[in-house]
Formats: C-alpha cells, sequence, structure tokens
C-alpha cells in the first residue's frame, strides 16, 4: 500500500511539473482575426445612401506600406518574463480585414456593394477596368495590435494610421484622398487571443467611423454616384 501511494505521489508530481513547464514556455507566436461588425454602426443621415441609386462600389485591398522586415507580423505581445512574442492574423490578412470593413459599412449606409476585393495600386493610370462607380482602396501605413502581460491585469493597445483613396472608376479620376488614424487600449484580468482580435476590431471600426463621419468625403462619394 505504501508503495502504490508513493508511486500515486510521484506521478502527480510530475504530471503538475509538465504542465508548470509548459505553462512557463507559453506559444512563441499568437494568432488573432480582426474583424468588424457594421450591425451596431450609427450611420449619419448626411453618409445614407439614396436608394433610388443603382451604382455600385467596389473596394480594392489595402496595401500595407509599414516599413518593417515581415509585413505579415501585425503586433506583439510582451510576455511577462520580457520575451517579445509575434502576433499574426488567423484567417484574414490585415489588408483584406480592412477593406471587408469599409464595405460592411458602406452596405449599412444602404449603399451597393461589390462583394469581390480588386487589386488596385491607387494610381489613376492602373485603375482596375470594372463595370462599377466608384472605387474605394488604400494604405496601411502604422497597425501594431500589443498587449504587455502583467499582474494583475493586462494592458492590450492597437493603433492604426490609414490611408484611403475615393476614385470615379468611370472617369478614371481621383476624387479624394484622406487619412485617419485610430486606437484604443484596455486592461484585462485574463489574457486571450479573443481579446487581442477584439481590441483590434474596435480600433478598426472606429477609423472607419471617422472616415464616414467627415462630410467631405460623404459629398464626393454622392456626387460621383449621382453623375
Amino acid at each position: 500500500m505504501k508503495i502504490n501511494r508513493l508511486l500515486d505521489i510521484l506521478k502527480w508530481g510530475l504530471l503538475i511539473s509538465i504542465l508548470g513547464f509548459l505553462g512557463c514556455a507559453g506559444p512563441s507566436l499568437y494568432s488573432v482575426n480582426m474583424y468588424y461588425d457594421a450591425e451596431q454602426a450609427s450611420i449619419p443621415a448626411y453618409l445614407k445612401a439614396d436608394k433610388a441609386s443603382s451604382a455600385i462600389i467596389s473596394v480594392a485591398e489595402f496595401i500595407d506600406t509599414r516599413r518593417m522586415d515581415d509585413r505579415l507580423v501585425i503586433g506583439h505581445v510582451v510576455e511577462k518574463d520580457g520575451m517579445k512574442n509575434l502576433v499574426l492574423p488567423k484567417n484574414v490578412k490585415a489588408t483584406k480585414a480592412i477593406s471587408k470593413g469599409i464595405k460592411e459599412y458602406l452596405r449599412k449606409a444602404g449603399y451597393k456593394v461589390s462583394d469581390k476585393i480588386v487589386q488596385w495600386d491607387l494610381k489613376e493610370e492602373a485603375m482596375p477596368k470594372e463595370d462599377f462607380k466608384i472605387i474605394i482602396g488604400g494604405n496601411i501605413d502604422e497597425l501594431e495590435i500589443s498587449c504587455r502581460r502583467d499582474f494583475p491585469t493586462n494592458t492590450y493597445a492597437t493603433n492604426m494610421k490609414l490611408t484611403i483613396v475615393f476614385a470615379d472608376m468611370a472617369k478614371g479620376k481621383i476624387l479624394y484622398q484622406s487619412k485617419v488614424e485610430s486606437s484604443y487600449s484596455k486592461e484585462y484580468v485574463w489574457f486571450s487571443e479573443e481579446n487581442l482580435g477584439e481590441q483590434a476590431g474596435i480600433a478598426l471600426g472606429d477609423a472607419i467611423e471617422k472616415l464616414f463621419e467627415d462630410k467631405t468625403v460623404a459629398q464626393k462619394l454622392k456626387e460621383a454616384i449621382a453623375q
């Protein structure tokens, strides 16, 4: 009986040691989904689409212009021991996540938006040959999704700077260019990749909503569609 009890103690001790080692090791990278849900967005009255219009808007995949070696990286997590681990997109690249967010916002505002995400380098002479009225594209100038793990709370933060370009596809002419910045931070007791993604989604939504709060953007958009 004493031998069996000793073996049980040794087994439990070994299991606890393994779990403790795994907990300290942690992953070498994290992956998150950056997603903006436009369902809860409050659309300004001056932006809402004319229901009689049949014009279709196209949204291009954003161009990542950040000055870094690996643009797939969208952030970092600083562990409690000071080690810095990478944050990568899980299912959709940031360049497409931003485009999808703009599409969903415009649909909520009542506009007809193409399902297809096109490629455009923001030059007038290279505008896609598509049968749409307006094209919206842009650059990712800055993007950092971060978390500093600590006790008793973990500090999450997201910073984003975007350049957005509106163009008349029928005329092959750029209409307007705008820059928008967004930042969001919060502290949570628990750490998770879901929390990282949630912070990124909030910052993305804030950037999109700030963009379309600009009355000049709404005016240029409506003028081009009406022509």
